[in-house]
């Protein structure tokens, strides 16, 4: 007998008798898989679906989804990679009419792995802004890359646009416009300090998820300065032509800002029973989430 076994003989005499211990009963015997696809009929109402471009209802065979569903998460979860890893064209923003900044990083791949630095301008950003933006405005609007230079390059003009047009319409001095690369939503505090802005707002393409790919998000702040935390910011996401088009949220977007010049803070202090922006009730309009996969 092994060293191992008298041991374990030895145990037991101790514990409870020679007499090992009686095997396990039988495991009980294991239902098939239903032969039968989900969503069941009753499962398939698409009323709700019709209003969502939320994954809802998809159903499963057996334990697991269906292939259909397997191909569309994997589609989608390529085109946000795909967004993650884009990057805006050198000279873009000139080319739109924005005044050009960056931040520290030197490249792509520092700007994913250094959140610290994509959040301060490069001294050369810096210099351009003294010299040709507006001082002392209302309101400062920054177009960023952000973590979707897919969704900067596509909406984000309109957002800018229709924001701008917003704030004029009450009364609200706007700064010239800003095109930030490689930039993250804190970069708004320095952009805003320099200029003197009473509100900051940076619109930047935010993380991808599921099927969007190219939203916009908006970060903003009274009283910008270097320092500010997240708590001192208010922000709307999912701007893009299937969640908050980017028309209706250029105006919420005005109002918010222009509460937070009436009230003089931002963030979690900020009252936004006052905010007094058009919201609509409702079920909104029916919505098609774009099919990515088609299986012969």
């Amino acid at each position: 007998m092994s060293l191992t076994r008298a041991l374990m003989a030895k145990l037991r005499d101790q514990l409870a008798g020679a007499e090992a211990m009686p095997p396990p009963p039988p495991m009980p015997a294991i239902e098939a898989p239903p032969s039968r696809v989900f969503p069941t009929r009753r499962a398939q109402d698409r009323r709700t679906q019709q209003h969502t471009t939320a994954l809802l209802g998809i159903g499963h065979v057996g334990t697991r989804y269906a292939t259909d569903v397997v191909l569309q998460f994997q589609a989608e979860l390529a085109v946000a990679h795909e967004a993650v890893a884009a990057e805006l064209p050198e000279g873009w923003a000139e080319q739109h009419g924005l005044i050009p900044v960056r931040s520290r990083v030197a490249d792509h791949r520092e700007f994913l792995l250094r959140p610290d630095l994509g959040r301060r301008l490069d001294d050369a950003s810096v210099a351009r802004l003294r010299e040709r933006a507006l001082q002392d405005v209302d309101v400062q609007i920054i177009l960023a890359d952000g973590l979707s230079a897919v969704a900067c390059e596509g909406a984000g003009l309109a957002l800018v646009e229709a924001m701008e047009q917003a704030c004029l319409a009450r009364g609200l001095r706007v700064g010239a416009r800003v095109g930030a690369r490689f930039a993250r939503v804190w970069l708004e505090d320095e952009i805003g300090q320099l200029t003197n802005a009473k509100v900051a707002a940076i619109l930047l393409g935010e993380r991808p998820g599921l099927g969007t790919g190219d939203g916009l998000s908006a970060y903003l702040v009274y009283g910008p300065k270097v320092g500010n935390t997240d708590g001192d910011r208010n922000m709307m996401s999912n701007i893009h032509a299937r969640g908050m088009p980017p028309a209706d949220a250029g105006v919420r977007l005005a109002a918010l800002a222009a509460a937070m010049i009436a009230q003089r803070t931002s963030g979690v202090t900020l009252d936004l029973a006052k905010v007094d922006a058009p919201i609509e009730r409702g079920y909104r309009a029916p919505q098609v989430r774009q099919r990515l996969v088609e299986r012969p």
